[in-house]
C-alpha cells in the first residue's frame, strides 16, 4: 500500500533573508568584544551563523558599523614609547619610578605611588586585550 504524496507550500512566497538594522548588527558585535566572548555563541544565541557576525565584525572595523558606547566604564592611560636601551645598566630604574607591568617584550611603567586599584585596572585591560 502506497502512502498518498503530500506537497506543502509556504504560501506561495519566496523566502526572504531577514534584514538587521545597523544598530542591532552593532550591539550584536559589540557582545563578541566582551572578555570570554566567542563569535560562535553569539552568533548562535542570535539565531545567526557566525560567519554573519563576523562580516558584521569587519564592517566595524572599516568604519562602516559604529558600535555602540561600552556599558562598563572606560579608563584610558597615557602611553609614552620609549626606545629600546641596550645597555643594561642604563636600563636600571631609578628609585623614585613607579611600579612595572611586563608582559612578553613590552613594560608599561605606572606614576610613582600608584594605587593597588590602578594597578588592578591597568592589568585588567590588558588581559581584556590579549
Amino acid at each position: 500500500m502506497d502512502a498518498p504524496l503530500e506537497l506543502l507550500t509556504n504560501g506561495g512566497r519566496r523566502r526572504r533573508n531577514r534584514q538587521w538594522p545597523d544598530d542591532e548588527k552593532a550591539r550584536i558585535v559589540a557582545e563578541t568584544l566582551r572578555p570570554g566572548a566567542r563569535v560562535s555563541e553569539v552568533a548562535q544565541r542570535h539565531g545567526l551563523k557566525s560567519n554573519h557576525v563576523s562580516s558584521w565584525q569587519t564592517m566595524a572595523r572599516n568604519g562602516k558599523l559604529v558600535l555602540p558606547a561600552p556599558e562598563d566604564s572606560v579608563e584610558f592611560a597615557t602611553l609614552m614609547v620609549a626606545p629600546v636601551v641596550e645597555d643594561v645598566t642604563a636600563a636600571e630604574p631609578a628609585a623614585s619610578a613607579g611600579p612595572e607591568i611586563m608582559t612578553g617584550s613590552v613594560t608599561i611603567r605606572l606614576e610613582p605611588g600608584a594605587s593597588a586599584v590602578r594597578i588592578a585596572s591597568v592589568v585588567r585591560a590588558l588581559t581584556a586585550i590579549t
